[in-house]
């Protein structure tokens, strides 16, 4: 899953998840954010973020145990 990470607070924006709290509904692609969202914890601007591999939740068990 991909996520985008700002450079100046590292606040991470996922796009499943959106960001109601500023009128963003889960699922917006970080593509259509409005021209004029910030980030909400700095106030960066959508330049100011970078695309990352978010690191999924991996299980104790290894893959073929019986």
């Amino acid at each position: 899953m991909i996520r985008y990470a700002c450079t100046v607070c590292s606040y991470g924006y996922h796009p499943l998840k959106g960001d109601p709290e500023n009128g963003i509904p889960p699922g917006t692609p970080f593509e259509d954010l409005p021209d004029g969202w910030r980030c909400p914890w700095c106030g960066a601007t959508k330049d100011q973020f970078v695309p990352e591999e978010e690191e999924e939740e991996q299980s104790d068990a290894c893959e073929g145990d019986p």
